[in-house]
């Protein structure tokens, strides 16, 4: 890997930890800095969702998502097209503003939650299609998932 690609994608994971200059986590409860691919429409839309929830959004956009995934502690199996940043926490994928805003409220020990895949009629998924059952999953750093929500 070139220099400078080693250097962005090391700034990329500082950002989606959440880790300034000085190493320290310094994100508002109501900030949300989401990463997502150039060619992801659904992104947009979650991010709209989350601001009709009165949460300040960032849309940052790279082609290095797998890398920001592994930085961000997400677990594979876990992934989906967008990687957040609230708080002290990762949200990944189309989660439901009420289930970040109870993560917020209840502050577990855990490293984030997520939307595994990309489920229909989730926010962002919303379509013509009868919308998935899905669950929305917490994860922590030793691997341990746990269902957060069900919808």
């Amino acid at each position: 890997m070139n220099p400078v690609r080693s250097s962005l994608i090391a700034l990329i994971g500082a950002a989606v930890l959440g880790l300034g200059a000085t190493g320290i986590a310094a994100a508002a409860d109501d900030e949300v800095t989401m990463f997502k691919d150039p060619y992801c429409g659904c992104c947009g839309k979650w991010a709209e969702h989350m601001r009709e929830h009165g949460f300040k959004v960032k849309e940052v956009i790279s082609q290095e998502m797998d890398q920001i995934k592994h930085q961000a502690g997400v677990p594979r199996a876990l992934g989906s097209c967008h990687t957040a940043k609230v708080g002290n926490y990762i949200v990944e994928g189309h989660v439901p503003a009420a289930d970040v805003k109870r993560m917020l409220s209840e502050k577990p020990a855990i490293t984030g939650i997520s939307a595994p895949g990309m489920p229909m009629g989730s926010p962002g998924m919303e379509g013509p299609y009868p919308a998935d059952r899905y669950d929305v999953v917490s994860f922590d750093a030793e691997g341990k998932t746990a269902v957060f929500a069900s919808h």
